[in-house]
Protein backbone atom coordinates (compact mmCIF):
# COMPACT_ATOMS: atom_id res chain seq x y z
CA UNK A 1 0.00 0.00 0.00
CA UNK A 2 2.70 2.21 -1.20
CA UNK A 3 0.02 4.67 -2.52
CA UNK A 4 -1.04 5.55 0.64
CA UNK A 5 1.42 7.74 1.85
CA UNK A 6 0.01 10.32 -1.43
CA UNK A 7 -3.29 10.20 -0.76
CA UNK A 8 -5.05 14.06 0.29
CA UNK A 9 -6.73 12.51 3.04
CA UNK A 10 -3.49 11.46 5.07
CA UNK A 11 -3.87 14.97 6.55
CA UNK A 12 -7.16 14.52 8.11
CA UNK A 13 -8.34 10.52 7.86
CA UNK A 14 -11.15 11.36 9.98
CA UNK A 15 -12.99 13.25 7.35
CA UNK A 16 -13.13 10.40 5.31
CA UNK A 17 -14.99 8.33 7.62
CA UNK A 18 -17.90 10.93 7.89
CA UNK A 19 -21.76 10.00 8.04
CA UNK A 20 -25.07 11.84 5.76
CA UNK A 21 -24.15 14.68 3.47
CA UNK A 22 -20.36 15.26 5.29
CA UNK A 23 -19.73 12.03 2.67
CA UNK A 24 -20.14 14.54 -0.13
CA UNK A 25 -17.88 16.80 0.66
CA UNK A 26 -15.45 14.06 1.86
CA UNK A 27 -15.46 13.03 -1.63
CA UNK A 28 -14.18 16.24 -3.32
CA UNK A 29 -11.17 15.76 -1.36
CA UNK A 30 -11.08 12.59 -3.63
CA UNK A 31 -11.72 13.86 -6.53
CA UNK A 32 -8.48 16.18 -6.95
CA UNK A 33 -6.17 13.12 -5.49
CA UNK A 34 -3.72 11.15 -7.32
CA UNK A 35 -4.03 7.80 -5.90
CA UNK A 36 -7.76 7.64 -6.25
CA UNK A 37 -8.41 4.62 -8.56
CA UNK A 38 -5.50 2.79 -5.90
CA UNK A 39 -7.57 3.77 -3.01
CA UNK A 40 -11.18 2.68 -4.56
CA UNK A 41 -9.78 -0.64 -5.63
CA UNK A 42 -8.13 -1.53 -2.37
CA UNK A 43 -11.59 -0.78 -0.58
CA UNK A 44 -13.18 -2.96 -3.51
CA UNK A 45 -11.00 -5.96 -3.21
CA UNK A 46 -10.71 -5.80 0.63
CA UNK A 47 -14.68 -5.51 1.08
CA UNK A 48 -14.11 -2.02 3.09
CA UNK A 49 -17.40 -1.20 4.90
CA UNK A 50 -16.77 2.01 6.36
CA UNK A 51 -15.75 5.23 5.07
CA UNK A 52 -15.48 6.88 1.75
CA UNK A 53 -12.33 5.54 -0.51
CA UNK A 54 -11.67 6.34 -4.09
CA UNK A 55 -14.46 9.01 -4.15
CA UNK A 56 -17.09 6.37 -3.47
CA UNK A 57 -18.99 5.48 -0.03
CA UNK A 58 -20.04 2.54 1.51
CA UNK A 59 -23.51 2.35 0.15
CA UNK A 60 -21.99 3.16 -3.52
CA UNK A 61 -19.45 0.71 -3.54
CA UNK A 62 -21.58 -2.34 -1.79
CA UNK A 63 -23.75 -1.42 -5.51
CA UNK A 64 -21.50 -1.97 -7.65
CA UNK A 65 -20.19 -4.67 -5.60
CA UNK A 66 -23.28 -6.13 -6.27
CA UNK A 67 -23.56 -5.31 -10.00
CA UNK A 68 -19.79 -6.63 -11.03
CA UNK A 69 -20.08 -9.96 -8.61
CA UNK A 70 -17.50 -11.69 -10.91
CA UNK A 71 -14.51 -9.20 -10.45
CA UNK A 72 -12.18 -10.85 -8.93
CA UNK A 73 -9.36 -8.07 -8.69
CA UNK A 74 -10.41 -4.48 -9.19
CA UNK A 75 -6.64 -3.25 -8.97
CA UNK A 76 -6.84 -5.38 -12.49
CA UNK A 77 -9.54 -4.00 -13.92
CA UNK A 78 -8.31 0.00 -13.35
CA UNK A 79 -4.80 -0.85 -14.03
CA UNK A 80 -5.99 -2.35 -17.36
CA UNK A 81 -8.79 0.82 -18.01
CA UNK A 82 -5.77 2.74 -17.78
CA UNK A 83 -3.11 1.81 -20.05
CA UNK A 84 -5.82 0.55 -22.78
CA UNK A 85 -8.58 2.89 -23.80
CA UNK A 86 -10.86 2.11 -26.73
CA UNK A 87 -10.58 5.18 -29.40
CA UNK A 88 -13.13 7.47 -28.71
CA UNK A 89 -15.65 8.17 -31.42
CA UNK A 90 -17.20 11.05 -32.94
CA UNK A 91 -20.36 12.52 -32.02
CA UNK A 92 -23.30 11.91 -34.43
CA UNK A 93 -23.77 15.82 -35.81
CA UNK A 94 -27.51 16.98 -33.61
CA UNK A 95 -30.46 17.37 -36.54
CA UNK A 96 -33.08 19.70 -35.77
CA UNK A 97 -36.21 17.90 -35.43
CA UNK A 98 -38.86 18.73 -37.34
CA UNK A 99 -42.85 18.21 -36.04
CA UNK A 100 -44.19 15.26 -37.90
CA UNK A 101 -47.72 17.46 -37.81
CA UNK A 102 -47.11 20.69 -39.69
CA UNK A 103 -43.63 20.61 -40.95
CA UNK A 104 -42.11 22.96 -38.30
CA UNK A 105 -39.43 22.50 -35.85
CA UNK A 106 -40.39 21.97 -32.42
CA UNK A 107 -40.39 25.11 -30.64
CA UNK A 108 -40.43 27.42 -33.54
CA UNK A 109 -42.98 30.21 -33.14
CA UNK A 110 -43.49 29.38 -29.25
CA UNK A 111 -44.13 32.14 -26.86
CA UNK A 112 -43.17 31.78 -23.37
Amino acid sequence: MDWVDRGLCRTQPERMFAEGAAQNEAKTVCFKCPVQLDCLAYALDHREEHGVWGAMTERERRSLLRRRPGVASWAEVFRAGTTHREPELEPEPVREAESPLCGTRYGAGRSG
